[in-house]
């Protein structure tokens, strides 16, 4: 249902505070719109992503239903060393997504 892109521009050093970009596909329905039927269409939008590296957490958003669909979360890091993201996401339907990257400092 849904893909997660960390994207961090260059090559990050050790000590440099980068811009992390954190794009997750998800539809993010609102829970105000009707179907062609006149029903309405349930709210399913993330309500949780949580942005760890090496197990410590970084970044957490609890996002409403005003949040676009395929929302971009942005956040400064500090580069310490090379290690582990983990990207952690889950919607109001119960799904539920997760993304593993490398960072490679310099």
């Amino acid at each position: 249902m849904s893909s997660i892109r960390l994207i961090i521009s260059g090559r990050p050093a050790v000590g440099q505070i980068v811009l992390v970009r954190l794009l997750i596909q998800h539809p993010m329905e609102t829970g105000y719109r009707f179907d062609v039927n006149g029903r309405q269409i349930a709210r399913n939008a993330i309500r949780l992503v949580v942005c760890e590296f090496d197990g410590q957490e970084v970044f957490r958003a609890e996002p409403s239903s005003g949040i676009s669909a395929n929302p971009l979360f942005e956040f400064p890091f500090r580069v310490a060393r090379s290690g582990q993201w983990l990207v952690r996401w889950q919607d109001d339907a119960g799904a539920q997504g997760e993304w593993r990257q490398a960072l490679t400092a310099e």
